[in-house]
């Protein structure tokens, strides 16, 4: 890998999308608007809003990112902007790397919004420090591009990126113990979510909710999360196409 390269790339992305003012509407501020609509669907039961709210915070930009990252990508190598770049001297880690980075750091403001609103303005309740909320939700959203970037792919069309969703996001979202806890579902079921890396997410964030200082479980959390992003970008590089197939 390149470092100047990587930086190059990064740039062009950025560049782009600072042109498409409801991308950036998507990223920051629709995980924002629904967390404040969360408030107050609980407004009566703060308690509920605590405990679910944490979790969304993490789940929120990971879906968002995911679309976004996915489906701009998508259009990089459906324009042939894709081909003519690896026809250059760019290898496939310097690319995936420069958007990684480039979504990577609006993923940092993503998630530093959402949970600055949520500590801050919706008066989220949490026993540990705000600071390990926001790794969460940043680890969480760079999770978040790796899939996107991974499964842009295996996409011939934006339609066929909206359809990932449900095959790699909804099963993550129904088995990450949100709706139920994970050790009262169907053994089977219970074995699936321990390998789904949106599992240790809500772990995580369940754990600053609760534990005025990190544990040997959120740590295990934090390298579960972020070992699963490196290993996704890992396998975009490899899957890295010029073509939509």
């Amino acid at each position: 890998m390149n470092t100047t390269r990587t930086l190059a790339t990064a740039r062009r992305v950025l560049r782009q999308l600072s042109h498409d003012p409801r991308t950036i509407a998507l990223l920051l501020l629709v995980p924002v608007l629904l967390l404040v609509l969360l408030y107050y669907v609980f407004d009566a039961d703060r308690r509920a809003f605590d405990g679910i709210g944490a979790s969304l915070l993490g789940i929120f930009p990971m879906v968002t990112m995911f679309l976004v990252t996915s489906i701009a990508t998508l259009r990089e190598r459906t324009s042939g902007t894709l081909e003519r770049l690896l026809s250059m001297p760019l290898g496939k880690g310097d690319l995936i790397m420069g958007y990684a980075l480039a979504f990577g750091l609006l993923a940092v403001v993503q998630a530093s919004a959402a949970t600055a609103v949520a500590v801050w303005f919706l008066d989220l309740n949490i026993a540990g420090s705000p600071w390990l909320l926001l790794l969460i939700a940043l680890l969480d959203a760079l999770l978040g591009t790796a899939l996107g970037l991974f499964v842009s792919a295996f996409a011939a069309s934006e339609f066929q990126v909206v359809q990932f969703m449900p095959a790699v996001i909804f099963p993550q979202l129904l088995l990450c113990g949100l709706f139920a806890p994970r050790d009262t579902m169907q053994p089977v079921l219970e074995y699936v979510s321990n390998v789904l890396p949106m599992s240790y997410a809500v772990d995580g964030m369940t754990e600053v909710v609760r534990g005025a200082e990190p544990s040997g479980d959120f740590v295990r959390d934090v390298i579960v999360v972020a070992g699963c992003a490196l290993l996704v970008l890992s396998l975009g590089a490899a899957t890295l196409r010029r073509r939509t197939p």
